[in-house]
Formats: structure tokens, C-alpha cells, sequence
């Protein structure tokens, strides 16, 4: 006979083949074993740093990602015979900051007809818009009994939705076979020239429209005749003076924008502590003295699907003005470390029509709504159809002006 369950565990008497697992909702990343989730992780074919047990704990130790701050924890884990078969990490928000991915639009209009949007159920990695596995499971039905389980979860504590965003591929398939809406945004990627890999920066733009190429050696040599020099540091060569200096450039980022920082010094100590090997820093200098610097997200792992690695802008920061300097810490320096690196792919963060002038070329993400109103359901449903044709013919006219010479 088995034993009484505990009061986190998740009956799922709907899912009839689920009968053999046992399925927890959890208020604490340290609820999860890391080992077992990074193994989960690790097998998925899109497995990035931000969805490591290390990453998703300091977001919530740091107070970075908690109740206080609208971020209720509620992790998902299935287990058979003892073993972490499937996982996600889930979210209760009361708001729907630091998502990028926007439904602003829909509270309001629950609020209109006198319904409660929030909390809604949120499968994401806090304030981190970068595509990735957010269902960990080795399989389809994993995924499934995952989706199954996550709308009951929604279900019984009356929630208005369930969303799960910046998905990859087999998450997508997953969500769109269970009936979930899905949803397009676009970002821009940088993609290393294959079959023959660019040798360096000067070759890059070398592939460039001319036009482009002479706009960013205009923007390069700006910043190189302020008399600015650039050090590329990795890992635990990133000193706790740098980690400082950083934090005090990332706070002025949003100070300048009239909002607060989401992510505390902490939460960046953890990460210097636990994931070294996962951070590049960009630190730009004058006359000896530190002006700027830009954090990069680096995953080095081969056999990810990620070929010989991928890094990702993160966050960056100024305690002087210098024009262009933002370009060049934030794009051109990390494509050029990327480059000497063998990175395959760098990924610009969310959204940034911008980018796409330097060298970087629009990539639809995908995320995937569940919502339990069904008249709001079809509304929305309506709605995405509507958006979606719309990002269809944006990409169409922004590959249209793709910023390199013609094959």
C-alpha cells in the first residue's frame, strides 16, 4: 500500500496515464534535488544556463524572484520509481513584469468585465527573455503529462490562465498537440557564417552591405578616437571589484529608464560563486579608468544543439556618456569575442529593430497561453490569429532587408 500523500502533491485523477507517477507542486527551487534537475536539463536538446537549478535558486535567495517581489514559486516535478522524470519551473504573478512578453492588454480587459487576471500561472525563467526548454522532460509525453498537470494546477486554484514563454521547438509542439494558444515575438540573433566560419571581426563586416559595414567602422572608430579600450574578462578572472563596478553601471541603466533594478548584488554574487563559467564581462576604459561595462550570458557546452557554444546579452551599463559606446560594449566587442571564441550563435536580448543593422537577423520566439474563461479564450484566440499574420509579414519585410551582401 502506499504511503498518505503529502499536502504538495498533485492528484491527477484526469490524466489516466499518470496513475504511476508521483506529482508535486513545490514552493522552493531547493525542493528539487540540482543534480536530478540539471541531468533533466542537460538532456533537453536546447539545454541553456538559465534554466539551471543554480541559476533559478539565486533568483529566489537573493530576493530577486519571490512572493515580495510577485514572483510566488510553485515548481513543477514529476517522479517514477523515485527518479525526476519531467519538471518546470512555474510562477503564481500578480503582475506581468519582467516577462517580455506582453498581456497587459488582456488584464485590462478582465478588469473591464469585472474579472481577476491575476495571479496567473507562469512557466518562465524570471526576467530573462532568451528561448530554451521550459518543460524538462525526456519525452513527448512527459511534456504532456506536464501541460496536463499545469492546467489542473490552474484549475483548482481558480487561476483566469496558464502561460509558458520563450519555448523551444519540442515545447512548442507539445503545447500546440494539448490545445494551448500559441504566440510569436521576434528577436534578433547573430548566426557564426557556415560552412566557413568568419576569421575574424574585419571579415564579418567584410560580408556586410557596404552601406552597413561603413556605418558601424563610423561607430567603432567614435568610440576608439574617445580614446576608449575595451578588456574581455571570463569567469573567475571577473573580480569582486568588477562585479561591483558592473552592478553600479546596471543600476544606472535603470535609474536613467525611471525604474529599479529587477535583479539584486546578490543575486550577481551568486552567479560569480556558482555559474563562473557562464559570464562574460565587457568592461570599456578611458584614461585607465572603468566607463562602461556589458554582461554576456556564455554557454560553452558541445552537444546541446548549440554546436560550439552561444552567448547572450544580458545587461550593460555607462557611468560616463561616450557616443556609440553602447553599440560597441553590447554588440560589437561580443561579436568579436564570439568570433575568437568559435561561438556559433550570440542572441541581442528582446526585441531591438536596431540590431539587425549590426549584423543581427530576426529569429521568431514562441510562447504558449492557456486560458480558462472560455469566451476570453476564443477572444484571445482571435486575437493571436490576427497578431500572428502580422509577425509573419514583419518578418517577411525585415528579411527583406537582411544588412548582408547577396550570396
Amino acid at each position: 500500500m502506499r504511503e498518505e500523500k503529502p499536502k504538495n502533491e498533485l492528484p491527477i485523477a484526469s490524466v489516466d496515464d499518470a496513475k504511476d507517477y508521483v506529482i508535486r507542486v513545490l514552493d522552493h527551487p531547493a525542493g528539487v534535488e540540482a543534480a536530478q534537475w540539471n541531468a533533466l536539463l542537460d538532456a533537453q536538446p536546447s539545454a541553456m544556463p538559465f534554466m539551471r537549478h543554480e541559476y533559478l535558486l539565486a533568483m529566489h535567495e537573493s530576493g530577486s524572484a519571490t512572493t515580495p517581489t510577485g514572483w510566488t514559486p510553485q515548481f513543477l516535478t514529476v517522479e517514477q520509481d523515485g527518479q525526476l522524470i519531467a519538471a518546470c519551473a512555474l510562477y503564481l504573478k500578480d503582475h506581468s513584469y519582467g516577462e517580455y512578453v506582453f498581456d497587459w492588454a488582456w488584464a485590462d480587459a478582465y478588469q473591464r468585465h469585472g474579472l481577476r487576471y491575476y495571479p496567473k500561472l507562469l512557466g518562465a525563467v524570471p526576467f530573462t527573455p532568451v528561448p530554451g526548454p521550459r518543460l524538462l522532460a525526456r519525452d513527448a509525453q512527459g511534456r504532456a503529462v506536464l501541460l496536463r498537470a499545469i492546467e489542473q494546477i490552474a484549475t483548482q486554484a481558480k487561476l483566469s490562465s496558464a502561460h509558458l514563454l520563450f519555448m523551444d521547438e519540442a515545447d512548442r509542439a507539445a503545447a500546440e498537440a494539448a490545445g494551448w494558444m500559441l504566440r510569436s515575438t521576434v528577436q534578433f540573433h547573430w548566426q557564426q557564417r557556415e560552412p566557413e566560419p568568419y576569421a575574424d571581426f574585419a571579415d564579418f563586416l567584410a560580408s556586410m552591405q557596404r552601406e552597413k559595414r561603413k556605418k558601424i567602422q563610423q561607430e567603432r572608430r567614435k568610440v576608439v578616437d574617445a580614446g576608449v579600450t575595451f578588456n574581455w574578462l571570463e569567469g573567475r578572472a571577473i573580480s569582486e571589484d568588477d562585479w561591483d563596478y558592473f552592478y553600479r553601471c546596471y543600476s544606472i541603466t535603470y535609474r536613467e529608464h525611471r525604474s529599479t533594478p529587477y535583479l539584486s548584488r546578490d543575486f550577481f554574487a551568486r552567479m560569480a560563486s556558482t555559474m563562473p563559467e557562464n559570464w562574460m564581462m565587457v568592461l570599456a576604459r578611458r584614461n585607465g579608468e572603468r566607463v562602461a561595462a556589458s554582461l554576456i550570458g556564455i554557454d560553452r557546452a558541445v552537444g546541446n544543439g548549440n554546436g560550439n557554444g552561444s552567448a547572450f546579452g544580458r545587461y550593460w551599463g555607462a557611468t560616463e556618456h561616450i557616443p556609440c559606446l553602447h553599440f560597441a560594449a553590447c554588440y560589437y566587442e561580443p561579436l568579436a569575442w564570439c568570433i575568437a571564441n568559435n561561438m556559433r550563435r550570440f542572441e541581442g536580448g528582446a526585441q531591438g529593430e536596431h540590431k539587425m543593422a549590426r549584423g543581427l537577423l530576426p529569429v521568431q520566439t514562441w510562447s504558449a497561453h492557456w486560458l480558462a474563461h472560455p469566451q476570453f479564450a476564443q477572444a484571445v484566440a482571435e486575437f493571436l490569429q490576427r497578431e500572428g499574420s502580422g509577425i509573419e509579414s514583419y518578418m517577411d519585410e525585415l528579411n527583406e532587408r537582411r544588412p548582408f551582401k547577396a550570396a
